[in-house]
């Protein structure tokens, strides 16, 4: 076998029999001497003249057998098998039970929301009637914060686990082929939610359990071995083993582990704002002023260190739409989604900078709790700022540089509505000079990124988890309390949908 690599125009379909040639040039075979082809990865270059793909692809002999990771159905019937619970079913709960049913044990899925289904309801009272549902949300429900946002498939996690088992098992369950080969692989919020639902049905179908609209509130304890779980309504489940997956906004659990004396640590985290352009301008940066309606929607990833600490964009959405992602009363969080076109006219992202607890010493008197209490702190702000109804406090870009308040803002996708306010009297000022020095910054890396066509909503404060829950990085078990397996984004060890998944992967196996 042999990788090589190959460049066609964009606009240009890939032909066989020149993958066959290249594969034979590189090989230093004849053509006939090639069998089988396999494309592993197509990545957009649009730095030079012209805008390309680029294949890497493996080439193997007629005599060579090529490799095939493509996950079979090697799931188990656990129906009478042992039962470990799982807290939470987004990507680490979901991806941890696909990985019990492979071992042979019965995952008992407890969510406090709702399935994909019925979640839709609750997200529409939440964007057109501003009605905040605290157990079903944008952040809680079947598919986690994830479900109905763009479904982002990049990861830097590579060392945690096997991003292809991730993927391949997404394809299995319905997702493009493509994700397996595209640089940036996304699935699109219109498709992400049957394939979740897919998921469970085959987890059912398998001998798992699920249990929607059911609220852990405490754990049931021998000592220090956790031995189940108390839920909202007075149920009750035991089991051998409690996989920890609630994602970053659930806040009672952490408040549960800090009035409880159970191990628990402030992390670090970001918060900023969400930025909007249009999305004919990003498509005209990006592609040097050459974008044509068969290209991929442009899209951007920008970093910065700035005074220590790390400003960058997070959750780029391009063609997408800003959506309110609040889980509490009289709190505001904004959140971006696109579908799989990628086809409306704005582009949005997360501009945020890192924090880190000696950023906010004031909230030193919250403890293990500060950075969550910050966070807090600064939502309640920018609902009181927006005048309540989850409008959004914004700037133009050019008046937030400026520092004054903008006398009108640009249209948004954001429903809910935008007022002109100043986000500089919203976040604090380590976090707003930051972010003003970085975007002098980013425009020099993206002509134009500055403008008055750019709106700044707040605020973006849920990129990560405040908190971490501290495990033994070989057992993944909670370092006091046994049986407890903490995972996930909400445990404090990933961020987004693949890392997610290869996290709880990791801790099922491990159990």
């Amino acid at each position: 076998m042999r990788e090589f690599e190959i460049t066609t125009p964009i606009n240009v379909e890939i032909n066989q029999q020149e993958l066959i040639n290249a594969a034979a040039r590189s090989m230093g075979v004849t053509p006939k001497s090639v069998g089988d082809i396999k494309i592993i990865r197509r990545s957009l270059d649009a730095r030079g003249r012209d805008i390309l793909y680029r294949y890497r692809v493996e080439g193997y002999l007629t005599s060579e057998q090529p490799v095939n990771k493509y996950i079979s159905d090697d799931y188990q019937d656990v129906e009478k098998g042992e039962p470990v619970i799982v807290v939470g079913a987004g990507p680490a709960g979901l991806f941890a039970s696909l990985k019990l049913l492979e071992r042979g044990l019965k995952p008992i899925i407890l969510e406090r929301g709702k399935d994909v289904h019925q979640r839709k309801f609750d997200l529409a009272k939440l964007n057109k009637e501003q009605i905040v549902n605290p157990d079903s949300n944008d952040c809680f429900g079947e598919g986690g914060a994830v479900t109905f946002a763009d479904g982002k498939l990049d990861t830097r996690s590579c060392k945690s686990g096997d991003i292809f088992e991730v993927l391949s098992q997404l394809v299995f369950f319905g997702a493009d082929k493509d994700i397996l080969i595209d640089a940036h692989p996304h699935i699109g919020s219109d498709r992400l939610p049957g394939i979740i639902e897919k998921i469970r049905n085959h987890i059912i179908e398998h001998g798992g359990e699920y249990h929607f609209d059911t609220r852990v509130e405490d754990f049931i304890l021998e000592g220090d071995t956790v031995k189940g779980v108390r839920c909202s309504g007075g149920a009750e489940y035991t089991a051998k083993a409690v996989i920890l997956a609630t994602g970053h906004s659930a806040r009672d659990i952490y408040k549960l582990f800090a009035t409880k004396g159970w191990e628990i640590e402030a992390k670090g985290f970001a918060m900023g704002v969400r930025v909007e352009h249009p999305q004919s301008l990003i498509n005209r940066i990006q592609y040097h002023g050459k974008y044509q309606p068969f290209m991929p929607t442009a899209e951007y990833s920008l970093v910065s260190q700035i005074e220590g600490r790390g400003v960058f964009s997070f959750c780029m959405c391009p063609g997408g739409m800003l959506v309110p992602a609040s889980t509490a009363e009289g709190e505001l969080v904004l959140n971006g989604m696109s579908n799989s076109q990628r086809n409306s006219k704005w582009a949005n992202s997360g501009i945020v900078v890192s924090v880190e607890p000696s950023d906010i010493p004031d909230y030193g008197k919250y403890g293990v709790l500060a950075q969550m209490e910050f966070q807090s702190a600064v939502e309640r702000a920018a609902f009181e700022y927006g005048g309540g109804n989850l409008v959004a406090p914004s700037q133009r870009m050019t008046d937030f540089l400026k520092g004054k308040i903008s006398p009108n803002l640009p249209q948004s996708s954001y429903v809910p509505g935008t007022v002109s306010a100043p986000l500089d009297e919203i976040l604090p000022k380590f976090i707003t000079s930051r972010m003003k020095q970085a975007m002098l910054v980013f425009n020099k890396k993206m002509q134009g990124f500055i403008t008055s066509d750019a709106i700044m909503l707040a605020v973006e404060s849920r990129s990560s988890s405040p908190v971490r829950i501290p495990r033994d990085s070989d057992t993944y078990c909670h370092v006091k309390l046994k049986n407890l397996y903490p995972c996930g984004e909400g445990a404090g060890y990933a961020g987004g949908i693949v890392s997610s998944a290869m996290d709880g992967i990791n801790v099922a196996s491990s159990i």
